[in-house]
């Protein structure tokens, strides 16, 4: 067996112990759920988790639109993984979906007025950001090299300011 085939057979047999992001979140909704069930919104509360899940909607259909603008696939463990998107959403962000999710999360919490509902968004993001994350820009780095480390470099995981490149210049 060659070293290809062999890494192909580990990479399909690590598939299937996976579980996908949008599955992790449902399940962290679920969790939500019973977790607030006594809890009745107010007007406030279901203003402000509007507010947040628009804007969480608006960052994940601005990064799918933005990865089928680029002909890609929103999945980079996938061999259909054409080119590394570094516009839209993902100037501010390596991951706008997985934070999108987390905000939708986030603005469920806010909606019901729950606290405790905060805890499954927290365990969502440590999962996502342990497991998840690490395996794809594994995967990212492999297949862009130069082109992802630069990009990591400057761009979040998360949120935050994006940082600027300093070129250093050798005389």
């Amino acid at each position: 067996m060659d070293d290809d085939q062999h890494r192909s057979d580990a990479d399909a047999g690590s598939r299937k112990q996976h579980v996908p992001p949008p599955v992790l979140a449902a399940v962290a909704f679920g969790v939500q759920i019973l977790l607030s069930e006594k809890r009745a919104s107010s007007k406030g509360s279901r203003i402000a988790g509007a507010i947040i899940g628009g804007g969480a909607g608006l960052l994940m259909g601005g990064a799918v639109l933005e990865f089928r603008r680029y002909h890609t696939t929103v999945n980079p463990e996938t061999l259909d993984t054409s080119t590394l998107v570094v516009s839209g959403p993902n100037r501010l962000t390596r991951n706008p979906m997985y934070l999108g999710l987390a905000g939708v999360l986030t603005a469920h919490a806010v909606w019901r007025r729950s606290w405790p509902a905060l805890i499954p968004v927290a365990l969502f993001a440590a999962v996502i950001d342990r497991t998840q994350i690490p395996a794809e820009e594994a995967v990212l780095q492999q297949r862009f090299g130069i082109e992802f480390k630069r990009y990591r470099a400057v761009t979040p995981r998360w949120f935050g300011v994006p940082r600027r490149t300093v070129t250093k210049v050798h005389r």
